[in-house]
């Protein structure tokens, strides 16, 4: 069996020190990777068929500018950031594949993910398991393609806030400002109109306390915010055929 020296991580940000200095061979090498990517950052690069796909999960919270409880289970923001800057410009990595489930979380940590994910000229596919609530709703948008399961959920409401807030006029043109720049993103990036996608934040009678709307996988669909409907297997199938078209095009 062929032997080579291991380079550093494909995403050498990850892992600096990474570079063993005996010999491995090409299983033992991609093992050792995934292993670690899967450990540290929730995420793994597999090969099939000669092409290198990257896996990135959004789980739990999304941390952004301030450290949660240890209990919560988060997705934090710094790790995400270097790791799609990576893969974008990584000369193996042929595509990305994310999977969300996600409660929602930091605004603005949220958003600068997804116009990060939305910005790429790599392949990148979407799927929903479980919850892309709030924020992971333009998270979910993002991708060129988007999946979501059929017992999946997306939860649509206002941009809130916990804590201490100042009631003043500017407090609420603050939040009108951020929750118009989610309405601009979600527009852009996937069929809903912008009216319709107001329309579902804003409504009475869907969250107990609350406004907004809770969409089921198929209705998600109906209403424009995500493409298909499907599962693991179809979301990585999309990724191939895109993977193969763009293979294609640069060939020609």
């Amino acid at each position: 069996m062929k032997k080579k020296t291991l380079e550093k991580s494909r995403l050498s940000c990850d892992y600096p020190d990474a570079a063993p200095e005996v010999p491995q061979t090409e299983e033992e090498a991609d093992g050792e990777t995934a292993e670690r990517e899967t450990t540290d950052f929730g995420s793994i690069t597999v090969r099939k068929n000669g092409r290198y796909l990257h896996c990135l999960t959004v789980i739990g919270q999304i941390e952004g500018h301030h450290v949660l409880p240890p209990s919560n289970k988060t997705t934090k923001y710094e790790h995400v950031i270097p790791r799609l800057v990576a893969i974008e410009e990584s000369e193996e990595i042929d595509g990305l594949i994310i999977i969300l489930n996600t409660v929602g979380g930091d605004v603005e940590a949220g958003l600068a993910l997804a116009e990060l994910i939305a910005g790429m000229k790599k392949p990148t596919v979407s799927l929903v398991l479980g919850g892309g609530h709030s924020i992971g709703v333009p998270l979910a948008v993002s991708a060129k393609r988007s999946f979501i399961t059929p017992s999946s959920g997306m939860t649509i409401h206002p941009v809130r806030m916990n804590g201490t807030v100042l009631g003043v006029p500017q407090t609420m043109a603050y939040f009108e400002n951020i929750q118009e720049r989610i309405v601009r993103f979600v527009v852009k990036n996937s069929r809903i109109q912008a009216e319709r996608f107001r329309e579902l934040m804003l409504a009475n009678g869907n969250l107990m306390t609350d406004v907004g709307t809770i969409l089921n996988g198929e209705d998600a669909v109906k209403e424009g915010l995500m493409d298909s409907l499907g599962s693991l297997s179809d979301a990585l199938e999309a990724l191939d055929q895109m993977i193969g078209e763009g293979k294609q095009t640069e060939g020609v």
